[in-house]
C-alpha cells in the first residue's frame, strides 16, 4: 500500500501561542495499569499518570497524545508521546520531572522540544510489537504477567511459515476483533518472525517480531493465538494463508494474552521501510 493511501490527516493542531510542543519517550509496565488510554470510569491508566503530573504543574489541563494505544495488561519497551505546554520549562527537564513523579512503572527515557511540525500519532510511520513465550520447564516465577507460559513449544520452523504469509498487504480481518471500528482493515506488514532469545537469567524466550504501518484492534495477539494454536496441531502454511485470505473471524485461533505483548518500537523514520513500497510485495 502506497503511503498516499494511509489516509491520515495532512494537518493536524500545532501548539498555541505560548505553548511548545514536547516530545516523550517512554517504557512501562502494563501489568500495574488498565492500558495507556485514560478510562471514562477512573482506572488508573498511564495517560492518565502523566496528565495528572503536567497538569498539577501546569494549574489547567494538560492532554497527552500517545502514538498509539495499548490494552490493559500491555507492555511498552518504547512507547512515545506529546503534549503542548506553556514555555518556561526546559523540554529536557520533563524527564526529570516526571520520572520524580510518576509510579515506579513508568519511566521516561527521552523529553524534548519539537522543532518541526509533529504528531505523536499520525507521524508515525511504523510500530514494532514483540510477543514473548516460554515452556512450562524455562518458566519461572517472575515471568508471570510479562510472558505467555506453554506447555510445549510449538516447532519454530512451521511458526515461521505463518509468520512469513503475514508479511505484505493484506486485509486482516481474520485477526481483527469484532469492536474493531477501523473503516479499512488492510495493513502492511514490513517484518513478521518467530526467533529464540534468552532472558536475564539465560532461560529460552521463544519471540515474535512484527512490524507494519499500523495494526487493528487485537490483531498482533489473534495472530500470535492463530499460529501458536495451528502450531500446535501442526497445520501447514498453506492452510494458514488460506484462512487469512478468508478474512473470517471464525476461522481465527483464541486471542494470545495481553501479558506476553510489548510494544517494542516507534518510528518516525521515513527511510526505515521504504523499501516496501517497491519491492513488489503491496
Amino acid at each position: 500500500m502506497a503511503r498516499s493511501d494511509w489516509k491520515r490527516p495532512l494537518s493536524f493542531p500545532l501548539p498555541a501561542e505560548g505553548e511548545r510542543r514536547v516530545k516523550l519517550t517512554l517504557s512501562y509496565d502494563g501489568s500495574l495499569f488498565h492500558g495507556w488510554q485514560t478510562q471514562k470510569g477512573g482506572d488508573v491508566s498511564v495517560e492518565s499518570e502523566i496528565e495528572r503530573v503536567l497538569s498539577d504543574i501546569a494549574g489547567k489541563p494538560v492532554h497527552v497524545q500517545g502514538s498509539g494505544r495499548t490494552d490493559s495488561g500491555v507492555h511498552a519497551l518504547m512507547q512515545v508521546a506529546h503534549f503542548d505546554f506553556p514555555v518556561g520549562i526546559d523540554a529536557e527537564k520533563f524527564k526529570i520531572i516526571l520520572n520524580t513523579r510518576l509510579p515506579k512503572g513508568i519511566r521516561i527515557a527521552e523529553s524534548v522540544e519539537c522543532t518541526s511540525p509533529f504528531h505523536a500519532r499520525y507521524s508515525t510511520m511504523s510500530r514494532e510489537y514483540w510477543y514473548l513465550v516460554k515452556d512450562y520447564e524455562s518458566f519461572l516465577p517472575f515471568d508471570e504477567n510479562y510472558v505467555l507460559q506453554l506447555e510445549k513449544l510449538p516447532d519454530i520452523g512451521l511458526l515461521n511459515s505463518y509468520a512469513k504469509t503475514i508479511e505484505g498487504t493484506h486485509d486482516f480481518t481474520t485477526f481483527a476483533s469484532a469492536r474493531d471500528q477501523s473503516e479499512s482493515r488492510v495493513r502492511d506488514i514490513y517484518l513478521s518472525e518467530w526467533d529464540v532469545i534468552y532472558d536475564r537469567f539465560g532461560r529460552k524466550v521463544l519471540r515474535y517480531r512484527v512490524a507494519g504501518n499500523a495494526f487493528l484492534y487485537h490483531q498482533v495477539r489473534s495472530m500470535v493465538g492463530s499460529m501458536l494454536s495451528y502450531g500446535e496441531k501442526g497445520i501447514p502454511s498453506s492452510e494458514f494463508l488460506r484462512i487469512l485470505e478468508s478474512m473470517d473471524r471464525k476461522l481465527a485461533g483464541k486471542t494470545a494474552p495481553s501479558s506476553g505483548l510489548y510494544l517494542a518500537d516507534v518510528s518516525y523514520d521515513e527511510k526505515k521501510y521504504e523499501w516496501f513500497e517497491h519491492d513488489g510485495k503491496q
